[in-house]
Order: C-alpha cells, then structure tokens, then sequence
C-alpha cells in the first residue's frame, strides 16, 4: 500500500499540492486526474522520489521512503516525455536502466518491442512519440516494478497503440500484483482501464474511490413538458446541474434514484428519460460544481 499523508509541495515558490491525503492499496490501477496545472505530475515526481516534499511523507508498504534507495528500485516512473540522447536506441536505454535495475528482464523487453514491431537497434529520434512511449513502456515491464507510475501514458499513442498498451498493462498488473498510477486526460479511457480514480482540484485530492462508483452515485435526467415549464419547482429541487431550454431540461442531481424519480414525475413532464452519465462527465461536474458553477 501507499500511504500519502498530510502532503504540501511548492514549486518556485508557488504552491502545488497542499494537505494531500490518500491511500492507494496494492495491485489497483489508479487513474490520477485533474485540469491542466492541477498538481498530477507533481505528485507522480513526489512519489517516485525525484521530489521531496516540503511536508507532509509518502510510505510505501508501512514504512519505505521513496527517498530511499532500496525503495527506489521498487518503483518505475514514466515521464511524459522521457528523455533520451540523440544516439540513444531502445537497446541502449534498456543497458543504461539495467545499470539501476539489475534485474530487468532482456528477453521480456524484446518479446514486447516485437509485438509492438519495433526495432531496438534503430535511433529514437526517428520514431514517433507514440513509438518512442511503446518503448519505455517495454522497459518498464521488463524492469517489473512494484509500483509503476505513469504520465499521460496515452498521449501520442493511436487507437490500436492504446489498446496494445492496456493490454499489456492489464496483463502484467494480474500476473504480478503491480500497483499502477496513471495520469491521463484521456477520461473515457481511464474508465474502462483503472479500478480507483482520484481527483486533484484546488491543490489537494478533493475526491477519491472507485470510479464505478462515483459514476452511479450521480443521475442525469432528460425531461420534456408539453405546457409551461415549471421553472421555479425546479429551482427549488437540490440539483447539482439544472440547464432549460425551451420545453427541455436537463438536470444532474447526486441522490438516491428512488428520491429523484419521485420528485421529478410529480412535476409531470410528458417525457423522463434517465441518461447514463461517464467519467469524463463526472469529471466535469466534481470540478464546476466545488468552485460553484452551476447552469
């Protein structure tokens, strides 16, 4: 398990992550999400060790630093866009990681780079940033770190990369019980890929849990009138997003589906259809909604 307690990080004196509280169990893929300088690869350079924070401690397992060495080589980090020389290939990235992680596996790489028909004597700056990401995604699963951290793992990747990529991530978290953390704004993958989703919103971890969950907790309805909307009854209903237009309405309400169904057929629209809500839509509304925009 990873334990973040109580963490605050400033970066050229401004004020990144505050009061950052989260526990992550093992062998979860974790999507980690928020809006652009939100604090996300903050948080992943905190974890990985390459930060340290200002207050606050990260624990890995109880009592691990990621300041630690031994820690260290427990944990792979992929930054958005990893750096490499202009002789690097993917055979001389995988040689200079072995130095770090004795125990990187060579043929694992190589079984992944030829699904992936990559070519590991060939330089990186030839390939694209897609193909670059396949490679260092090689040499993290063949490096088999208990704890893999990802940043914006999807950018730059087509749909049949994507794919590929989950798969394989997918695939060794069963076989190895690697907890996975990934940053993406790609939502409405993260909901089909990560068990657990946690959210940074005004410097902190406002919500966390599983993103199942969450995405059933809320409930959007679609309601249509014949006559006269009656406005001021829907102001007066607790909803979490109200939009009318014309004869239409569309309304998010975050209650229990019996309650809310009760209210709005006692309205009497001449049309209730309940629309299934996604991540992504989750999203928008966890992040609009605490800084009080409303419709």
């Amino acid at each position: 398990m990873i334990e973040i307690k109580n963490l605050s990080h400033s970066l050229g004196g401004n004020k990144i992550l505050e009061n950052v509280n989260l526990e992550i169990p093992d062998g979860c893929i974790m999507g980690l999400v928020g809006i652009n300088g939100a604090g996300k690869t903050t948080l992943l350079r905190l974890l990985s060790g390459v930060y340290k924070p200002d207050s606050g401690e990260i624990l890995y397992n109880g009592n691990e630093n990621p300041q630690n060495e031994k820690t260290r080589e427990k944990i792979f980090f992929l930054a958005d866009d990893p750096y490499y020389t202009m002789s690097s290939t993917g055979d001389s990235i995988f040689k200079l990681y072995k130095t770090l992680y004795p125990t990187a596996d060579t043929t694992l790489f190589d079984s992944i780079l030829n699904k992936y028909n990559l070519n590991k004597k060939k330089p990186l700056r030839n390939f694209s940033k897609g193909m670059r990401r396949q490679v260092f995604v090689a040499l993290a699963m063949a490096i088999k770190p208990d704890y893999l951290l990802l940043d914006e793992a999807f950018d730059g990747l087509d749909p049949l990369a994507r794919k590929q990529f989950r798969d394989t991530i997918n695939q060794y978290v069963e076989e190895n019980d690697t907890t996975v953390i990934i940053s993406s704004h790609s939502l409405r993958e993260l909901e089909d890929f990560c068990d657990m989703y946690a959210l940074i919103d005004n410097h902190t971890v406002s919500s966390s849990g599983d993103i199942s969950e969450r995405v059933s907790n809320l409930h959007k309805y679609q309601l249509a009138f014949a006559g006269e909307v009656p406005i001021k009854l829907l102001e007066a209903i607790p909803a979490s997003y109200l939009e009318i237009n014309g004869k239409f309405v569309q309304i998010i309400l975050d209650a229990d589906k019996d309650t809310i169904e009760a209210i709005l057929k006692s309205l009497n629209p001449t049309v209730m259809d309940e629309m299934k809500m996604n991540f992504e839509e989750t999203f928008i509304y966890d992040v609009t909604t605490k800084k009080g925009d409303r419709k």
